[in-house]
């Protein structure tokens, strides 16, 4: 029952409008309120502050700025392996594994669709049928910063508008399409061996998504919008493996996408399993 009204009020609560509200609160600077909103945090949710830059939580501007904390150098190290795919963020596997008649697994009894995650453009997807995915959910407690799972030279940014539903297990099993249907940011990189994405995927309260070339990317109007970094009169932007691609401000999920033929999952990763940023996720093939 409690389930059934969780997913009811999914539908029905003004998603943008909360979040946006949730967000400026976020982002107050009153000592008394963010210092107490941090704690709370902290012990709620068992946040280990002995990983980051600024152990002190009274030290940060606000809570977004303790939010999208920095940890410290050696905190997260990278993976050798020369060809290891790397987490892109902390977190847990939701799913991972083939991207099948253009549909991605979500949790049982659900897909959704590659081509809508992209935002629509068949040219976009057709480069990522049958290949690869991994769904990186981050908890409230975790590192939110998104890293480079590879080497990569940009090529195109989507901005898709779309609802804000929660995102956990809950939602998963019980709204369609989830990840396809939420405002998220698409990240298409040329690597090496073939062109990757890494899709930032927002949620209930998450009041924004940001990436380290162009900073905040929610739009005043929520109409899918696309940026191409091919344009020769643009600066190249290229991403070692590890570097910081982007953060969330409260929340949400990271979703990876390859080629055919070009990653090899560990068989040790199943769904929950939990990932560090920087850790292993398989292998280049």
């Amino acid at each position: 029952m409690k389930q059934r009204v969780f997913i009811f009020f999914q539908y029905v609560l003004p998603h943008h409008t909360l979040s946006r509200l949730i967000g400026r609160l976020a982002e107050c600077q009153t000592p008394w309120f963010k210092n107490r909103l941090i704690t709370w945090f902290i012990n709620k949710y068992q946040v280990n502050m002995s990983e980051a830059q600024l152990e002190d939580p009274s030290a940060y501007q606000h809570f977004n700025d303790f939010f999208t904390r920095a940890l410290k150098l050696g905190a997260r190290p990278l993976d050798e392996t020369a060809n290891a795919v790397l987490s892109p963020a902390d977190g847990a596997i939701s799913q991972l594994g083939t991207i099948e008649h253009g549909r991605i697994f979500q949790a049982k009894g659900h897909s959704f669709s590659l081509l809508e995650l992209l935002g629509g453009n068949a040219q976009q997807a057709a480069p990522f049928m049958g290949g690869s995915f991994a769904t990186v959910y981050l908890s409230p407690k975790d590192y939110h910063r998104v890293h480079m799972p590879l080497t990569g030279t940009l090529r195109e940014m989507i901005y898709i508008p779309g609802r804000l539903f929660s995102v956990n297990q809950t939602t998963a099993e019980a709204v369609p399409e989830l990840f396809a249907r939420n405002e998220r940011v698409a990240c298409i990189f040329d690597t090496e061996r073939g062109p990757m994405a890494v899709v930032l995927v927002g949620a209930m309260i998450v009041a924004s998504i940001e990436t380290v070339w162009e900073g905040v990317i929610t739009p005043p109007l929520r109409q899918l919008r696309r940026f191409d970094y091919s344009d020769a009169s643009r600066q190249t932007i290229t991403l070692e493996k590890g570097a910081e691609l982007g953060r969330f401000k409260l929340g949400s999920t990271a979703i990876i996408l390859f080629a055919e033929n070009h990653v090899a999952w560990d068989s040790q990763l199943a769904e929950t399993s939990p990932v560090k940023m920087g850790q292993r996720l398989g292998l280049e093939i």
